[in-house]
């Protein structure tokens, strides 16, 4: 009966775990120094790694309609090259209605002072044009064509009725058609743009008497006649 009962009490003898005590004291209570911390333990770097060298990442969004991305791409880079191609032609036309807005502005000014350059060329024909007055007429008609001003209609251009007025009219074997042969009042021109027509008197060709191919002078037909 004795070893049944030892058998008994070894099994019903419960089994206990160690216990364990952790210490989370930073200072040693025997020494009185501040303990070091213990090393925290390494993340996994299988986890946080990245995918290794060689694989692919590809968004499923993406390679799902590769041809849409290329479309809209195409439309975008189609309205940036209009847009683009609409910006130029609008700052040429800026720029060119400045220029025009400029010339006439300019133009309208120097209009105004063509009876004072009338006046210095009627001076200077009758020698009135002289000293201190010529030097300042020099300078004032050399100033305005430096910004564009250009006198025009002199004797023997031929006549132009766009930039010539015809106020006397003549006629002479010896130009071959008509042609300026009086100049009245000289025109003026600022660039492409006419300021005032030229006043001038045209000669146009007379004919002779030269006898046409294949018929004989009057003179030689009536000693013919006589003669006969």
């Amino acid at each position: 009966m004795t070893g049944r009962h030892s058998n008994d009490t070894e099994q019903q003898e419960p089994v206990t775990e160690p216990l364990v005590v952790r210490d989370r004291r930073k200072i040693d209570p025997q020494t009185g120094e501040l303990r070091t911390p213990p090393p925290a333990e390494a993340p996994d770097a299988e986890a946080d790694a990245g995918p290794s060298l060689g694989d692919t990442i590809v968004d499923e969004a993406v390679s799902a309609a590769p041809s849409d991305v290329e479309k809209e791409l195409a439309e975008r880079t189609a309205d940036l090259q209009r847009l683009q191609a609409e910006f130029a032609n609008y700052r040429k036309r800026v720029e060119r209605d400045r220029e025009a807005v400029v010339t006439a502005a300019k133009a309208s000014v120097v209009g105004e002072l063509l009876p004072l350059l009338d006046d210095f060329e009627r001076a200077e024909q009758h020698g009135d044009l002289t000293g201190a007055f010529k030097a300042v007429a020099d300078k004032l008609v050399a100033s305005l064509q430096r910004i564009g001003l250009e006198p025009f209609g002199a004797e023997g251009d031929p006549f132009d009725p766009s930039v010539h007025e015809a106020v006397q009219h003549t006629t002479s074997p010896d130009v071959s058609g008509p042609t300026v042969t009086t100049v009245l009042r000289r025109g003026y021109k600022f660039g492409d743009r006419a300021l005032r027509a030229a006043l001038v008197g045209v000669t146009d060709h007379e004919p002779g008497d030269a006898p046409v191919e294949g018929e004989l002078p009057v003179e030689q037909l009536s000693d013919e006649n006589t003669q006969q």
